[in-house]
């Protein structure tokens, strides 16, 4: 099924109902009924909840007016809910939009008001509606959301909640909606009145990135065939929650470093999408420097010293990290350890990490096995290494010269 305005230069709508293999490789497929822009999916009926078959997938509109997908064995995966409605039919917009309709052309049910991780030019998201997408094999997802106040993208993992970039609109003015258009982003008012844009030319669509949690404005590129990026909401890699893995430091380089708590706890080496809620207790806290966090909305407490703070972090074993700046006198206290990058040292700001009692910063010197905390400042192990080397040759070769030169006979100090 396909849109009417369809051209041969942009590409159009079309509707399909779609079997894809099964990641277990247990037999199974999954049915979706879904909507593409070109070969760009822009909306899936199984965006929240997967649908297995085993080797048939069956659409239907049934006499009462509901769509459904169903199996072989007639098993109900998705419905659209509209029994009883008039339903006659179903079809495609020009916007993109699968409705529902009935015999008076009136519009019961609509994919629009069902948003996934893409929002179409000329659909609208109200206060408290959201887009999501979900990362692969991984426990944590991001979310687009639109708030009284601004709009959001938010990190989440169980029930934790993070946003890690925001928009607010003019004179701080109380955002209704937001309306996607063919300029770009536009941010209306409780009376309809536009009170803010992100603006950009001949945007088709906005879409939250499934791998970094970006979220970007693409518009068709007849020259590439493609649809591209036109805007980016984060444009700094190291600005994006998950640039580094959990316990990782963007460097200036845009590489990771990791910080080192626990013996096997080099982040370059754990599972893809693996991030413990292991509650730390009896743990200290270790001040990084030069270091800060992309992650707000943490649990925030004012009116403390630095020396409070580290010690509510340390007393909740939930707490893993936390912020302090001395201006504000204000804590901020993280259940992950994510969003860390480098940055210029400010003075008055401090990043602090819970670890095991007994870890010491690598210039530190202690009788306890030592834990490495953190190469921060992103050098490179290749030049560490030929530092290294260098020394010993230095010294190998100074001992050769002594011992080369003849016995000096000791000075006489009592004449």
């Amino acid at each position: 099924m396909e849109s009417e305005l369809s051209s041969a230069r942009e590409p159009g709508f079309k509707a399909a109902l779609t079997m894809e293999a099964n990641d277990d490789n247990d037999g199974r497929y999954l049915c979706y009924l879904q909507v593409f822009l070109g070969d760009v999916k822009v909306w899936s009926s199984g965006h929240y909840s997967k649908m297995y078959v085993s080797n048939k997938c069956i659409i239907e509109l049934t006499k009462d007016g509901d769509l459904r997908l169903k199996s072989s064995n007639k098993h109900v995966g998705w419905r659209s809910g509209t029994s009883g409605q008039g339903v006659e039919r179903f079809e495609i917009q020009s916007t993109g939009n699968l409705v529902l309709v009935d015999a008076m052309n009136m519009i019961k049910w609509q994919s629009f008001n069902f948003p996934t991780d893409v929002m179409l030019s000329g659909q609208r998201l109200d206060v408290a509606t959201q887009l999501t997408s979900f990362p692969k094999d991984s426990t944590l997802f991001y979310s687009f959301e639109v708030l009284r106040d601004k709009i959001a993208l938010f990190l989440n993992l169980n029930k934790l909640k993070y946003s890690y970039w925001e928009y607010k609109p003019i004179e701080n003015k109380t955002v209704n909606f937001v309306r996607l258009g063919s300029k770009g982003l536009d941010i209306f008012d409780d009376n309809s009145h536009k009170i803010g844009r992100i603006e950009k030319p001949m945007i088709r669509f906005l879409a939250i990135g499934k791998k970094t949690g970006n979220f970007g404005l693409y518009s068709y590129k007849p020259e590439t065939g493609k649809f591209e990026a036109s805007f980016q909401a984060i444009s700094n890699t190291c600005d994006l929650p998950v640039a580094c893995k959990p316990y990782g430091i963007c460097t200036f380089n845009k590489s990771c470093s990791c910080i080192k708590v626990v013996s096997n706890g080099d982040c370059n080496k754990n599972e893809e999408g693996v991030i413990s809620m292991k509650k730390l207790c009896d743990h200290e806290m270790v001040e990084l420097k030069g270091v800060t966090t992309v992650l707000r909305n943490g649990t925030q407490v004012r009116n403390m010293s630095k020396e409070r703070c580290e010690e509510l972090c340390k007393k909740d074993c939930e707490c893993r990290a936390a912020s302090y700046s001395v201006s504000d006198e204000s804590c901020v206290m993280y259940r992950i350890v994510m969003g860390v990058k480098e940055t210029e040292r400010v003075s008055g700001l401090s990043y602090m990490v819970k670890v095991p009692k007994g870890v010491r910063l690598s210039s530190e010197k202690s009788n306890v096995r030592k834990w490495v905390v953190g190469l921060v400042g992103g050098i490179d192990g290749f030049i560490i290494l030929l530092l290294l080397s260098g020394f010993a040759f230095y010294s190998i070769r100074k001992r050769r010269k002594s011992s080369l030169l003849p016995p000096q006979q000791p000075i006489n100090t009592e004449s």
